[in-house]
């Protein structure tokens, strides 16, 4: 019954708009991984490469920032201020962290992180049927 209160409005319980809870999560990040490396990608639209920076260590890839945005309309009376820091840690196994490399163009970061030679040498265990 509490959530039919909501039903049809942009809001969640507890006053949340809808849209900051889809921030929570923010930025978005994609992990791939293959044989020789993992990739990761974070969107991070509306950011420059100077408010983004990059830390890893102990096995931990650290991505942070702060978004700033203003938007000011004097012939209507409007202005609206954005502000808010990220961070999100990705933890890594058997890379090598003094080779990574970072790209960003278009408001997507790319983080390139090399295997480490153990990683390479990983042995497929053929399963048994009987038993």
């Amino acid at each position: 019954m509490f959530e039919d209160v909501f039903r049809g409005f942009d809001v969640a319980p507890f006053g949340f708009a809808s849209r900051t809870l889809d921030r929570l999560g923010w930025p978005q990040i994609d992990i791939e991984e293959t044989d020789k490396e993992v990739r990761i990608t974070a969107e991070l639209p509306g950011l420059d490469e100077k408010d983004v920076s990059l830390e890893i260590a102990n096995g931990v890839l650290s991505i942070s920032g702060e978004k700033k945005s203003e938007s000011e309309d004097k012939a209507r009376r409007f202005s609206e201020r954005y502000y808010g820091r990220f961070e999100r840690r990705i933890p890594l196994e058997d890379v090598e962290e003094d080779k990574v490399s970072a790209a960003f163009k278009n408001g997507v970061l790319t983080v390139t992180v090399p295997k480490s030679a153990e990683a390479k040498n990983v042995r497929r265990i053929a399963i048994n049927r009987n038993g």
